[in-house]
């Protein structure tokens, strides 16, 4: 049966980021650096659980920033082991909320992946669906940076990604040139400019 909807993907993504979240030492899980600016890997995790409550964007007036930084922040108030265990049945149970909008969520989970991943010094092999995730979810976070599809255009070399935008051609991976319109910092190695 094929994954329409893209649940499985979603459960599987889910579960290499608890997988990640499992192995940091406690030290790396309450403070290690992340592609998310003030955020530890605790704090990525609090967040991508509370993204399963849309019902909190929408009490927060779509205030978006500001009902990150409650979850965050009440996700702070428990310790390590509550967190994972929340994390373990987020990432097994999807919601009906996540199941219909798994597709979109998987960007999200897949790009905090690679945030926490990457800000620790750490490499994965990015399964091609992932990379297409974070490739959709950066061209999706663009028109809030600098780095929006009007002012570059994009070339991935792998795939899951293809050629979107005008101006200054910029070519990469497909995961690298989503972290990168996403806003993320210190990618600009792994891309050439024209």
């Amino acid at each position: 049966m094929t994954d329409v909807l893209g649940v499985a993907a979603l459960v599987a993504e889910r579960a290499r980021f608890m997988q990640t979240i499992v192995s940091l030492t406690d030290a790396e899980f309450e403070h290690g650096r992340t592609l998310c600016a003030e955020w530890a890997p605790r704090d990525v995790l609090a967040h991508l659980i509370g993204v399963s409550r849309p019902i909190a964007y929408v009490r927060g007036g779509l205030r978006v920033n500001a009902v990150n930084a409650a979850m965050v922040r009440a996700g702070r108030q428990l310790g390590r082991g509550e967190l994972t265990a929340r994390g373990h049945e987020w990432a097994a149970t999807p919601t009906a909320t996540d199941r219909l909008s798994a597709r979109f969520l998987l960007g999200d989970v897949s790009m905090h992946h690679q945030d926490v991943l990457r800000g620790l010094g750490r490499t994965r092999a990015v399964p091609p669906e992932v990379a297409a995730a974070i490739f959709r979810e950066g061209v999706l976070l663009s028109t809030g940076t600098s780095r929006n599809l009007l002012r570059y255009r994009v070339e991935p070399t792998t795939v899951g990604g293809r050629t979107l935008g005008r101006g200054r051609r910029v070519r990469g991976t497909t995961e690298a040139l989503g972290l990168w319109l996403a806003g993320r910092k210190g990618l600009e190695d792994e891309l050439d400019f024209d």
